[in-house]
């Protein structure tokens, strides 16, 4: 294995670029890639920014530049149902560009030419990160959206939420990581901590909590992760 790991934004990798032995750092595409070991597991850590683009792009970088084997994503969502509260864990189980829509010329969501609206996520892959998410909090499993917006208004995740009832969190890369790793054959792994309710104090919220949870619990779950 091979793993690449991406998260949008610094505070969601705090940790991990200072617990990778032997770092080394290369510059490409305005991204900053290091590459080491993660306790004994040959990784590279990257910013992919935040957004769909900027996401599927450092995805295949990271695929066609550094040979990466398998991907995980980690980072912060809002949720997408009231059972999923501030401080538990989302893991994929498949993922949905909520703001896709080719009709009437393919059904909304699907990508066109791929027959495919929902993205699967590896199996083995899913179910290693759920255990070692398990250690850290609460775990809940499904379907988390990505767009190119932040969910920040109650009547944007009540409309989500109609759409699609089985939502669980609401996020701006996942998916589009999902489709470059279909496309590419790569397996990969989505894990979200909840930073926010996705309602009218969601922006608040999610500075507060990324600057002060959301970086540990990348840490220790990625950790557990690699361990396991």
């Amino acid at each position: 294995m091979r793993l690449g790991i991406i998260s949008a934004l610094a505070e969601e990798q705090h940790g991990l670029l200072e617990a990778l032995q032997s770092p080394s750092r290369h510059v490409h595409g305005m991204r900053e890639y290091t590459t080491g070991k993660l306790w004994e597991i040959d990784a590279v850590c990257v910013l992919s920014r935040i957004g769909k683009v900027a996401a599927a792009m450092t995805a295949a970088i990271l695929v066609e530049k550094f040979g990466v084997t398998h991907i995980i994503f980690t980072g912060v969502a809002g949720s997408g149902d009231k059972n999923v509260k501030v401080g538990d864990i989302v893991i994929a189980e498949s993922l949905i560009q909520h703001d896709f829509n080719a009709s009437p010329l393919f059904p909304q969501y699907e990508i066109p030419l791929t027959g495919i609206s929902r993205f699967a996520t590896d199996v083995t892959l899913t179910e290693r990160l759920a255990g070692a998410a398990e250690k850290t909090t609460r775990v809940h499993r499904g379907l988390i959206a990505s767009g190119d917006q932040f969910i920040g208004k109650l009547t944007q995740i009540q409309a989500l939420k109609a759409a699609l009832p089985d939502l669980l969190a609401v996020e701006m890369e996942g998916a589009a990581v999902a489709q470059v790793c279909f496309e590419m054959g790569i397996p990969f792994a989505v894990i979200r901590t909840i930073s926010d309710n996705a309602n009218d104090e969601a922006a608040v919220d999610f500075m507060h909590f990324i600057k002060t949870v959301a970086s540990r619990y990348a840490f220790e779950v990625i950790r557990n992760f690699c361990k396991s």
